[in-house]
């Protein structure tokens, strides 16, 4: 799990072209999906990407005729070409957010798209960020699961936008999908495909309850018995005793998601 991901072809319908922008928190890079029916002549294009070092012209070559174009949120990473390619191939760009969506309208959650018999289900999965979808491909039992599961760690929670309680209900709404046999595999949006859906599932859950429990150690520890959102101090503070064993370099994407443990807590 911890070799260098690549992208490339998965199950009969996804092609993953991984976006030469590799970072902190973008792992190997985005995972642009290329999505089509076996015969199909038109694909669906997953989260574009950015505009990196020719990344769109190689998309736009790659991806042969596009029926339509889909955003999981509307981070830059995954949105910033969408508009750029839908004009290019001629189609409409659709996200959960009005702003993101061009020539067609947003996204609903239990929606089903069906693109030259390719056919995806849209699962309401905020958390992440507020505006986050996941997509369901049922003939591949695989769930595209955006930035809400990653192929190497956990996601941040990226407060005051992503919300933990929302993120809580999402993994256990992703979960069902696997327990219930319609999902085995996940193709996130960073690193590589995950092949035990329902036990990655499992994990973020408990790695998630185990971080809010040291976030409240953390909190006693400090003396604090009820955390006040508007201290802006405090996320710091906790991070230096949560994440004391993690590389520092990592603690700014920490504080966010510890923001949101503590305005879940606040809130309890």
């Amino acid at each position: 799990m911890n070799d260098a991901w690549s992208g490339g072809p998965f199950g009969e319908r996804g092609t993953c072209l991984l976006a030469p922008n590799p970072g902190m928190m973008t792992l190997d890079g985005t995972n642009t999906w290329l999505l089509r029916e076996p015969g199909a002549t038109r694909g669906v294009v997953v989260d574009p990407g950015p505009v990196e070092d020719g990344h769109l012209d190689l998309l736009d070559e790659q991806s042969g005729d596009v029926g339509l174009v889909l955003v999981t949120h509307h981070h830059f990473d995954h949105s910033e070409v969408a508009e750029e390619l839908g004009r290019r191939k001629g189609c409409p760009v659709r996200a959960l957010s009005p702003d993101l969506s061009f020539g067609a309208d947003p996204l609903a959650d239990g929606e089903v798209i069906d693109v030259d018999g390719l056919r995806l289900e849209v699962v309401l999965t905020p958390g992440h960020t507020e505006d986050s979808i996941s997509l369901l491909l049922p003939a591949e039992r695989t769930l595209l699961t955006g930035d809400m599961v990653l192929g190497r760690g956990t996601t941040v929670i990226a407060w005051p936008d992503g919300d933990l309680a929302s993120y809580f209900t999402s993994i256990e709404r992703m979960r069902d999908l696997a327990i219930s046999g319609a999902v085995e595999t996940l193709w996130p949006a960073h690193g590589p495909v995950l092949h035990d859906a329902r036990g990655t599932l499992e994990h973020y859950l408990v790695h998630r309850r185990q971080r809010l429990a040291q976030v409240e150690s953390a909190l006693a520890s400090l003396g604090i018995t009820h955390p006040d959102p508007d201290d802006e101090s405090l996320p710091r503070r906790v991070v230096e005793v949560v994440y004391a064993d993690v590389d520092e370099s990592l603690w700014g994407a920490a504080e966010w998601s510890v923001r949101a443990q503590l305005a879940y807590l606040a809130r309890r």
